[in-house]
């Protein structure tokens, strides 16, 4: 069987097993009562059951299940299997720390301190930043602070998926879009098993769309956000910044720029401002500043869709992909057309 096939494979399976649970964890959720009610900073008008990310892991776990099964992970090297060991069973533990926090309402000091040491014991199992490459230099051994970069680089990006997950379908199609050209790239890089893990991702992140777009039937809640996060930071370490080439290394940063760019000026607005980082006031995100120009909804979520394309087709032309520059043109097209609809909107509010 050619090895794309797996890959194919993962994201129907993930996409399959998504769809077909979300209407019994939506049944569960509401007669259990694990309801998202509206008021203060939230934009949805009706209570919303938030157990979604349960899909999303099922789905993603499960398709990898069966796709190791199949065989799609056979002859990987030791330091390999471990890596995927570790990606799985960090997965595990950031959407059970997001699944809790759905259902009692961790605090914030603790819910980064478990984060912390989720993130250290994936390190430890091998989804760690071990080295930079720098040009003119080469490659650059972090030695011991290979553990504090590493887990603040994956506590940062959970974080950042469950920040920007402030709209309907935000964070899963960001997701979706960011898992995708992750798997192109990997693949291209020689590094299957992170691309299998990244089409799982993004079949279960779009197949969740089906039920999280505007108007949305549910949300993914912690847990979702959580695990999407981690793995998403997870497969750009195991599957592009192991690679000892200065362009790899700054592919995964590219590819999630979007919401990297957006916690980061949070941070610095909350900041500015004299307020604690991590306490949300519903006006600093991206898509609020776009709200607030006069975007709909949907159109909101669209431009922010169009600016991970554009990322991403950026990504593929670093890469080296054939035909990388003719998608990096195609959606620098697509945003200037999205950029403009802004502008015009904007003077007519």
């Amino acid at each position: 069987m050619p090895a794309q096939i797996y890959h194919l494979i993962a994201f129907l399976i993930a996409a399959i097993v998504v769809l077909w649970t979300i209407p019994d964890v939506k049944k569960i959720g509401i007669k259990s009562g694990h309801l998202d009610k509206p008021g203060g900073r939230k934009v949805h008008q009706r209570p919303m059951v938030r157990l979604g990310g349960v899909s999303i892991f099922a789905g993603t776990f499960i398709s990898l299940l069966i796709v190791c099964w199949l065989g799609g992970f056979a002859n990987l090297p030791p330091d390999k299997e471990w890596q995927v060991y570790g990606v799985i069973l960090g997965g595990v533990g950031f959407f059970l720390i997001g699944l809790t926090d759905d259902l009692l309402n961790l605090s914030p000091l603790v819910r980064l301190l478990i984060q912390i040491i989720v993130a250290a014991g994936a390190w430890k199992a091998g989804v760690s930043i071990d080295f930079v490459t720098i040009p003119t230099i080469g490659i650059v051994n972090l030695h011991w602070l290979s553990l504090p970069i590493t887990v603040i680089w994956l506590v940062g990006m959970v974080n950042a998926i469950n920040w920007i997950d402030g709209l309907d379908g935000l964070a899963a199609g960001v997701t979706g879009i960011a898992a995708v050209v992750m798997v192109f790239v990997s693949l291209f890089m020689h590094q299957p098993a992170a691309a299998l893990i990244a089409a799982a991702l993004a079949g279960a992140a779009l197949g969740f769309l089906r039920y999280n777009f505007n108007p949305a039937q549910i949300f993914m809640g912690d847990g979702g956000s959580y695990f999407m996060g981690f793995t998403l930071a997870a497969v750009g370490v195991i599957g592009l910044v192991k690679v000892p080439a200065f362009t790899a290394v700054i592919l995964p940063y590219l590819i999630l720029a979007v919401p990297i760019v957006d916690m980061s000026a949070v941070i610095l607005t909350r900041l500015r401002r004299g307020q604690l980082p991590w306490v949300a006031d519903g006006h600093s995100h991206l898509h609020h500043r776009l709200l607030r120009v006069g975007l709909s909804h949907r159109l909101t979520v669209l431009f922010i869709y169009s600016l991970t394309l554009w990322v991403g087709s950026l990504a593929l032309a670093i890469a080296g992909i054939p035909s990388g520059m003719t998608y990096a043109c195609a959606s620098s097209s697509l945003l200037s057309l999205a950029i403009w609809r802004v502008w015009k909107l904007s003077r007519q509010s």
